[in-house]
Parts: C-alpha cells; structure tokens; sequence
C-alpha cells in the first residue's frame, strides 16, 4: 500500500540519454510523483541544491562528470547528504556496483529497467524517507522537551540548594539556640549546688541538672539525626584502633560506669584490630550504645565489648547482661518515626535511631537482639569491601 507521502514525493532523475528519462516517467507516472530531470551532473547537481528532493535516480555512465561523482559531490553537501540515491546502470559488475555504495548510493536498478522491480525499489525508498523525516520529527520534540524538562530540572536543583542552604543554616542557629541556654542552665545549676542549700533545695537541683543534661542529649541527638538525614554530615573513612576506640569511649562514661559500679570487659579478635570508618561518628555511635546499656543497667552490672571478623565484615558488639528489651518493642528500636522506639526511656529510641543512620552513611548495618542467657545485644556491622 502507498503512503500520502509517496504520493508528493518530488523525485530527479538524471540520464544523459533523454529516451531512458522518458522511459523512467512512463513506468513511475501512476505513481503520482513530481518528477524533475537532468542530462548531465552539472545540471543535476544545480537542481540538487536548489530544491528539496526526496529521491534521486543516477545514471552511472554519462560523459564529463558521472554518476559516481555526481553521488560524492551529493553527498558532500549537507543540504543533500542525506536524500537516498538509486544508480540506474547497464554494469552489473560487483566491482562497479561497490564503487556506486562506496559513494553514497542506497540501491541498484539495472538497465533495461524492469518496470515492477524500478517502481518497487522507488517505493522502498520513499517510504523508507518519509519514515526517517517521521522519526527526525519525533526526535526533534524529545529534544525540546528534554530541554524544557533540564531547564524545569535546573530550576529546581537551584531552589533545592538554597532550600538546602537554608536548612543548613537553620540547623546552625538552633544548635546554638538549644545549646547556649542549656549550658547556662546547666552551669548555674552546678554553681548553685555549690552554695548552702537544704536538703529539698539539693533535691530540686539535682532534678533540673539531670533533667537539663537529658535535654542537652537529647537536643544534640535529633540535632546529629537531622544533620543525618540532610546529608550536611560528610563521612570520612580512616583506619582506628578496636581498642583506642574502646579506651577514648569508657575515659568519657567513667564518671557513669563508676557512680553505678559497672563492670566493663573488653574482648579483641586481635590487639591491632582496625575498624575502617570515620572515627567521630563511629565513637558517637559506640557512646550512644555504651551510654543506654548503663543508664538501663541496674548497679553493679555488666558489659562486655568486642570486636571481631565474620565473612569480609567487621562487628563491634555491646552486650550486657540486663533486662534486655521486650519482643514488641525490638522491631521498632531503629523506627524514627515509631512511637515505640521511645518506650524504653525518653532517649533510647531516639539514640538507637541516631547510630542505625551512622551505620547506613558507612554502607553497614545495625542489629540488636536479646542474648538467650539475658540482657541486649547490639552489633554494628561493617562491610570490609566498601
């Protein structure tokens, strides 16, 4: 079936004998083509330029410039590289015919013309055309809609990163907000408690300190989740001793572990084993965990710290040997956004949650279980090939 586009074709035909032009126009004049014709390259390569041809049908033999040239000099334009060029020729020679291909010609019709084979072929080609002009348009739309959709892109990639900024510079002014009244709570409660008070007066001091260090940590936990979650905290990897991590974090708890007589035991799968991650939020996440344990303990308890490989992983295990958490409450512990991840205390939930994001920006993992003898288990797992 013929297509409404074969049917306005315009097509040149170029032969230096006019009765094969003649020829040519009879077999393809039901085609309903506009059809233009030349006698000599020169001629044809003026027409070329001049008009928007869909077809062009080349005779190869002409004297002066042939068809060959001809076909070269058509590709060589831009304005015509592109229009598909069929070779009439009385050489059916395979040399000849791959000098015609490597010159730029599409097909082959040889002489004397087969009229149903000539049409066939100039119907191929025409469609063929219309089709690529088809697909150029659609081409040309995806690309201004890419364009457009880049520039609505741009747009709101600029608007991210001054919301971003924004954020950023929020999150500075409320961690001075939160943190400089704090302190002077804080610090005037301690200088208070130096000063005679009765033993009521001492009772509410002892109240507003604890209960002011619980919103300082609490303050700085949400502060370090937030920053977490906007990526503003860059994680930088170095390589850290098990033990120097271990040792830093129990000289800063060692005002806890001895108000409440905790025993801590300390077990390396080697001495000089390393733990590769960035070591500030590594030694958060270690506080956090080692900070819960004892504010949960009773006195007197006991927490054993470990480090250890297993398949290309490294683990650092706190276990302790309390209460351990309930079955209903376990699932929820890493949740931010679950109401049962604050069940345990007012800061359990929310800590737990603070080191689960420091395990997902090192690539690793965090479980917590209860040990079948009793207490919690927490493990902070690292993959050693990231």
């Amino acid at each position: 079936m013929q297509s409404k586009k074969v049917h306005e074709s315009q097509i040149l035909i170029v032969d230096d004998v006019p009765k094969n032009i003649q020829i040519v126009g009879n077999i393809l004049s039901n085609e309903k083509l506009r059809i233009a014709y030349a006698t000599n390259g020169e001629n044809a390569l003026k027409l070329a330029f001049a008009n928007d041809f869909d077809l062009v049908l080349l005779d190869v033999a002409m004297p002066g410039m042939d068809g060959f040239e001809v076909c070269r000099r058509l590709r060589d334009n831009k304005k015509t590289a592109e229009i598909p060029i069929i070779f009439l020729t009385a050489k059916s020679d395979v040399d000849s015919m791959l000098t015609g291909f490597q010159a730029g010609a599409q097909d082959y019709v040889s002489k004397p013309f087969n009229a149903a084979e000539l049409i066939a072929r100039v119907r191929t080609h025409l469609e063929l055309r219309e089709k690529k002009h088809q697909l150029d348009q659609m081409n040309q739309i995806l690309e201004e809609k890419v364009k457009a959709r880049t520039i609505e892109l741009e747009k709101a990639n600029r608007q991210l990163s001054r919301l971003e900024k924004a954020k950023s510079e929020f999150l500075g002014i409320i961690s001075h907000e939160l943190r400089t009244p704090l302190n002077g709570i804080i610090g005037l409660t301690q200088l208070l408690a130096l000063t005679e008070v009765n033993p009521e007066q001492k009772r509410y001091l002892e109240f507003l300190e604890q209960t002011s260090q619980r919103l300082a940590r609490f303050s700085e936990t949400a502060l370090l989740i937030t920053s977490l979650q906007a990526d503003h905290i860059k994680v930088e990897l170095f390589s850290a001793s098990a033990e120097h991590l271990f040792s830093s974090v129990t000289d800063n708890l060692k005002h806890l572990i001895l108000e409440k007589e905790i025993k801590i035991e300390t077990e390396l799968e080697s001495p000089d084993i390393q733990i590769i991650a960035d070591t500030d939020l590594i030694n958060k996440s270690i506080s956090i965990l080692l900070e819960n344990s004892i504010n949960l303990l009773p006195k007197k308890g006991i927490i054993r710290l470990s480090v250890s490989t297993e398949l290309q992983k490294t683990v650092i295990e706190i276990s302790d040997n309390g209460k351990g958490f309930d079955e209903d409450v376990l699932s929820h512990l890493t949740n931010i956004d679950s109401k049962n991840a604050t069940i345990v205390s007012e800061e359990v939930g929310l800590s737990i949650a603070a080191v689960r994001l420091i395990m997902d920006a090192h690539n690793g993992s965090l479980q917590i279980k209860n040990n079948p003898s009793g207490g919690a288990c927490i493990r902070l797992i690292f993959d050693n090939n990231n």
